[in-house]
């Protein structure tokens, strides 16, 4: 009874749903952008110091967004196990949906260049914001000191200490020394003595704390969203008019058509002629998990529907759990699709066009920061200003790019919830026909340990 009270009380604070105050924070920009312009309006301030207002969100996401991944990862490693030969076979199916996710944007980036049709506008923003210098030049200047050979590609990813990935943002640097410090735990754990065990388990305690107020912390900030996006319109309206939205459309519907052609075409095909699982039978039993993953805007909110889904599949307890509970870690390639189709487009936007070894590295921080941050709430929109930076964007670019991005995200945010379930669906399928062809096989749920079954403590994966 008393907890029913608390949500009650809980619930006129989220009375309106993020995606509502985000579009309220749009129009009433908009409508001060129009009538005031460059003009201060309010005791000397203007929409220009609204919108620095407004930057500073980018900031607080972006300080916040490496410690997040690093003890989500940690965290991750504490509460889940599985079984070496189930964890393979997970890891392969979810690289190459990765692969085809990857493949699919960027080829559709660099066929059409929609990038370039936002450059005049984003141009317009930048001066004004204290750009001093050209982001074509300093993107250019910072390849060259790049290489594409193999040990020096490595090393710029082995920190001189411990300090520099946290100081520098290196979003995959950071997921490579949570790997490594999760290896060591459960290592540790597993050679432990009865005196040592109980220190560890204190450890243990102390990861869950931390991420559990991480993630408290980062709801605080998301919840400011709308208000900086206020801002931020307002000056972007105010400095260049309305065209940058309509260059925004294009960026929409590009980032849509990718979404579209992996999930209708690429899932559907590989569940039918793989797993075995027809569109009437992937599409049809699976409609329930994917409107209630685009209605909640929570592949994990969700699990609970997929799992019956599965199990109407005819897919075993044991997959669909690693699959939707566990390997819900790993299955983000509606994250990384929009990582990577964001940081090209900007590229594209100023004039800056990735070669082939720019790319592989939007490709690789894509797919750490989708990997690193499952479960973290609006986890695109916290991981993007990293992604960014991996790709060499100058600071002033990613400041004034990311709020743009913030207006068309919520429509965004429930496609990429939608790819999330979609692709927790067909690993649960692909991992059911490979423990259906091992005839010795020692049980549907052998190797798969974690707690209550699902990650606790999580709350989106959009």
């Amino acid at each position: 009874m008393s907890e029913q009270k608390s949500r009650a009380g809980e619930q006129p604070r989220r009375r309106f749903p993020l995606y509502v105050r985000v579009l309220a924070g749009v129009l009433v920009g908009v409508l001060l952008g129009l009538v005031f312009g460059e003009r201060k309006y309010l005791l000397g301030l203007g929409n220009a110091e609204l919108g620095r207002l407004g930057l500073l969100v980018v900031k607080l996401l972006k300080a916040l967004a490496v410690p997040l991944v690093f003890f989500a990862i940690l965290d991750a490693f504490v509460k889940t196990d599985i079984s070496l030969r189930k964890g393979t076979r997970l890891l392969f199916i979810c690289a190459v949906n990765a692969t085809v996710a990857l493949g699919i944007g960027l080829s559709i980036m660099n066929g059409f260049s929609p990038g370039r049709h936002l450059s005049g506008a984003l141009a317009a923003v930048m001066r004004p914001n204290g750009a001093t210098s050209d982001p074509a030049q300093e993107i250019l200047a910072a390849s060259k000191k790049g290489s594409l050979g193999l040990i020096d590609n490595v090393s710029s990813y082995v920190p001189r200490s411990l300090v520099d990935p946290f100081s520098e943002n290196s979003v995959i640097t950071i997921v490579l020394l949570g790997v490594l410090t999760g290896v060591a735990l459960r290592r540790a754990r597993a050679r432990a003595s009865e005196e040592a065990g109980p220190g560890l388990s204190v450890v243990e305690r102390a990861i869950g704390g931390v991420y559990a107020i991480l993630v408290e912390t980062l709801d605080i900030v998301v919840s400011v969203v709308p208000i900086a996006v206020l801002g931020v319109v307002a000056d972007v309206v105010g400095k260049a008019g309305l065209s940058v939205f309509r260059s925004l459309w294009v960026f929409l519907v590009t980032v849509l058509a990718a979404m579209a052609l992996h999930a209708l075409v690429y899932y559907p095909l590989v569940a039918w002629f793989i797993g075995k699982k027809p569109p009437r039978v992937y599409l049809g039993i699976g409609a329930d998990p994917i409107l209630t993953g685009l209605s909640t805007n929570s592949s994990l909110a969700t699990v609970p529907v997929t799992l019956k889904a599965l199990d109407r599949m005819g897919v075993s307890p044991g997959s669909a759990r690693l699959a939707a509970c566990i390997g819900t870690n790993l299955n983000n390639d509606g994250i990384l699709l929009y990582e990577a189709m964001t940081a090209v487009f900007l590229t594209q936007a100023i004039g800056a066009p990735l070669d082939l070894g720019g790319e592989l590295t939007i490709a690789l921080a894509s797919v750490m920061a989708a990997a690193g941050v499952a479960g973290i709430p609006e986890a695109g929109l916290v991981v993007l200003p990293l992604v960014l930076g991996a790709a060499g964007l100058p600071d002033a670019l990613i400041a004034a790019a990311i709020p743009l991005v913030m207006t068309v995200d919520w429509i965004i945010a429930r496609c990429r919830t939608v790819l999330n379930v979609m692709n927790d669906m067909l690993v649960a399928v692909l991992l059911d026909v490979g423990d259906r062809g091992e005839k010795n096989g020692s049980g549907a749920g052998e190797g798969v340990t974690s707690g209550s079954g699902c990650p606790p403590g999580s709350s989106s994966r959009a």
